[in-house]
């Protein structure tokens, strides 16, 4: 539970930061996602991801409550993964290139039928862009996106890679690890 609590903890406060800064083609929303669901499996993961839009929703921006779904699915995958692999560099690379492609296909019928398109995040100035070009309203939403998720995705699992090596205790297996 306190494990969870601090991945929510993490995903707000990151998620929170790069909103308000609306820094374009990154979100930094799912790191204690990714975390949880490394450490303690997709479950946990799913319920971590889960909770942070519910919870961020209610506090800060309901606009963040639909994307649950995308947030869980990345603790489903997460989770799945680290617990046939070691969530190594490699394993994250590799995941996050996953969760680059499946997080914008879960996002953006959300984003374009719920809110058509326009989220109030980084991504919106190249979405109007995109639409004002004459691309359609799915594609100026999804090519933003994805755009977004392969530098996001990819460096927030490889900073949880980067974390889990540098703990004393290995969580995965709960002995002490060689850099303890």
């Amino acid at each position: 539970m306190i494990f969870a609590s601090l991945g929510i903890v993490i995903n707000i406060a990151f998620g929170t930061i790069v909103q308000t800064l609306q820094i374009p083609l990154l979100f930094l929303d799912t790191i204690g996602t990714i975390f949880v669901a490394a450490v303690l499996g997709p479950f946990a993961g799913a319920l971590t991801g889960g909770l942070t839009n519910i919870i961020q929703g209610m506090i800060t921006n309901p606009k963040n409550i639909p994307f649950a779904i995308v947030n869980v699915v990345i603790g489903l995958i997460v989770g799945f993964i680290a617990k046939k692999f070691k969530f190594n560099i490699k394993v994250a690379v590799i995941t996050g290139l996953i969760l680059s492609v499946i997080a914008p296909l879960i996002g953006t019928p959300i984003a374009v039928f719920v809110y058509g398109g326009v989220t109030g995040g980084g991504t919106d100035l190249i979405f109007a862009w995109l639409l004002a070009s004459g691309q359609r309203i799915f594609t100026a939403a999804f090519i933003p996106r994805i755009t977004g998720n392969f530098v996001d995705k990819i460096a927030s699992c490889i900073l949880v890679a980067l974390l889990i090596q540098k703990l004393p205790v290995d969580p995965l297996k709960g002995k002490l690890s060689k850099n303890a």
